[in-house]
């Protein structure tokens, strides 16, 4: 069996990249950490009209059909690039209102905000078993799901302090419009977990690229510390565990298996977090500086490692096959 990415599917990523690496993404993330949105709407715009987000969406609602395996590829670049926003959870969103736009009369509002998100119009955010949300604050579609059901729940109050500055966690007001009272939580959470641990490989591969780069340039004794077989030794452990979560993560975009999606996002975000261990032991006390770009995708993988499921809840839903609850 030929498990690769198609001709097409590279292509898609390819442009993602091209696009992404055009852009001043560091400077977009450093001002949504000061809660200055400008250039990451814009940056969140063009991401849409390259169709990323109607990957989540079926045709009947405005977008290209719910397609996985391209939405996991578009999310490495994602991660790649460290671009900020809720990403994960506008995704997130689209399949709950999905699943709720099935139940007739309750499911008319779903059916009026799916178009939106495939757009890119409307940027959402999900608070999941908890009153903050990620960037409730520049989401214009704010979701609270409760064992009540998925309401409209808007942000208020400063944001709470959080592993990576650009991940801004909002509380949410009490309340809200009920959209609909018997969500289905299965399928939403497969995605999260899917587009997360994407996500959280992108961010990966780009800590290991910097390091490489950083010890071919870095010298000790005369010599750059490249070639020194322990930090050559660190750095093909950080590739191996990056390269097997990888499967892991376009094997989950196929099946689409609760106990797939939790295996890959467990394996890709302890992948992450053990590259970005490695890039600040090897770059030393420059990679605690937050002038330094390095810090932004440290922080990232730190926070995405707990995101949707810690490694030890995802490893428990492997082990119990796929507790849709968890």
């Amino acid at each position: 069996m030929r498990f690769l990415p198609d001709t097409e599917q590279r292509a898609f990523a390819a442009s993602l990249d091209a696009m992404l690496s055009a852009a001043d993404t560091p400077s977009a993330v450093r001002d949504w950490s000061r809660g200055d949105h400008a250039a990451g709407r814009a940056l969140w715009s063009r991401i849409a009209e390259a169709g990323v987000f109607a990957l989540a969406v079926p045709e009947e609602y405005g977008g290209m059909g719910t397609r996985p395996v391209e939405l996991a590829l578009a999310f490495v670049e994602l991660g790649r690039h460290a671009v900020p926003g809720p990403l994960v959870e506008t995704v997130t969103a689209a399949a709950l209102l999905t699943d709720a736009a099935d139940l007739g009369t309750e499911g008319a509002q779903a059916k009026r905000l799916l178009p939106a998100l495939a757009s890119g119009q409307t940027m959402a955010t999900v608070a999941h078993g908890s009153r903050y949300a990620l960037d409730g604050d520049a989401a214009t579609l704010p979701l609270a799901l409760t064992r009540h059901g998925l309401r409209l729940a808007p942000g208020h109050g400063p944001p709470r302090p959080s592993l990576d500055p650009a991940r801004r966690l909002i509380p949410l007001a009490p309340g809200g419009e009920l959209l609909t009272a018997t969500p289905s939580v299965a399928h939403a959470l497969v995605l999260a977990r899917l587009t997360t641990a994407a996500q959280a490989l992108g961010v990966g591969l780009t800590l290991l690229e910097k390091t490489v780069a950083h010890v071919k340039r870095r010298t000790q004794f005369g010599v750059p510390i490249g070639s020194f077989q322990a930090v050559r030794h660190r750095l093909a452990d950080v590739l191996i565990t990056l390269e097997f979560a990888r499967p892991l993560v376009l094997g989950a975009a196929l099946t689409l298996r609760p106990a797939d999606a939790a295996a890959a996002k467990a394996s890709a975000c302890e992948a992450a977090y053990g590259a970005a261990r490695a890039a600040l032991q090897l770059h030393g006390a420059i990679g605690y500086t937050a002038e330094y770009d390095l810090s932004l995708w440290l922080a990232k993988a730190r926070a995405l490692r707990s995101a949707w499921g810690d490694p030890d809840t995802c490893r428990t839903v492997v082990l119990d096959g796929g507790d849709h609850t968890q």
